[in-house]
């Protein structure tokens, strides 16, 4: 089974709107719900869960029915931080995951996953029990050195960006959640579930990005995502 574990659990400060970011209405229809769409029209997602900010859970019900997400199965609350909401949602399905089920994380604020990127990292994280969206790095990359100036760069053939979606199997996740909230290991700051298992000495395996795929955190990415929601390739490119 695959089980898409969506957050969205944040206030969007960043955003400055009366209402959580993942709920603002684009086009008529909840940002989260784009999100959500991608998962349910995927073959290969058999259910989703959603860590939902408080006060927002029968909204989000509501709006699952009205755009017909019938996937969504467990709708359940996050904690004071990214990781523990992460982990609320592991938690929750202890009774309903198997060790070899995938567990594929994604940010609720990332609605444009595309179906590609969503299937190469199920079969990457079948392959080698984890796989992370990765992107290369197009610019080159300078170490800081005085605040002013620099001698020191870093070859960019050695990084990438990495986001999510991405996908561990259910028995090392919940292993992992444990381990880091019991020895306070990855859980703090701007950690997430990849920093967390390369704190814990797991390795990561990359799989398939895209440029599409961008994170909703102010004003300016709203009005990108309302763009990309009407442009269409022309017909002369390939």
């Amino acid at each position: 089974m695959n089980v898409a574990l969506i957050i969205a659990g944040g206030s969007g400060s960043r955003m400055a709107q009366d209402i959580p970011k993942q709920f603002i209405n684009v086009y008529d229809k909840p940002v989260l719900i784009y999100t959500l769409e991608g998962f349910q029209k995927h073959p290969e997602i058999d259910a989703i869960e959603v860590v939902c900010i408080d006060g927002w859970h029968d909204i989000l019900w509501a709006y699952a029915k009205q755009f017909n997400i019938t996937k969504l199965k467990w709708v359940i609350s996050g904690g004071s931080t990214g990781q523990e909401s992460i982990r609320n949602g592991v938690e929750n399905l202890k009774d309903v995951c198997t060790q070899e089920d995938i567990v594929i994380v994604h940010d609720g604020i990332r609605p444009l996953v595309d179906a590609s990127v969503l299937s190469d990292v199920i079969i990457k994280s079948k392959q080698y029990g984890n796989a992370v969206t990765s992107m290369p790095y197009n610019e080159q990359i300078f170490v800081v050195d005085d605040e002013l100036s620099t001698t020191q760069y870093i070859p960019r053939e050695t990084l990438r960006r990495v986001s999510t979606p991405q996908a561990y199997k259910y028995g090392k996740l919940s292993w992992a959640y444990k381990e880091a909230f019991e020895k306070e290991i990855g859980i703090y700051g701007s950690s997430y579930t990849n920093t967390m298992m390369v704190d814990l000495g797991e390795r990561l395996y990359f799989a398939a990005g895209s440029d599409k795929n961008i994170k909703l955190t102010t004003q300016d990415d709203l009005e990108l995502f309302k763009s990309m929601l009407k442009s269409s390739k022309d017909d002369w490119m390939k």
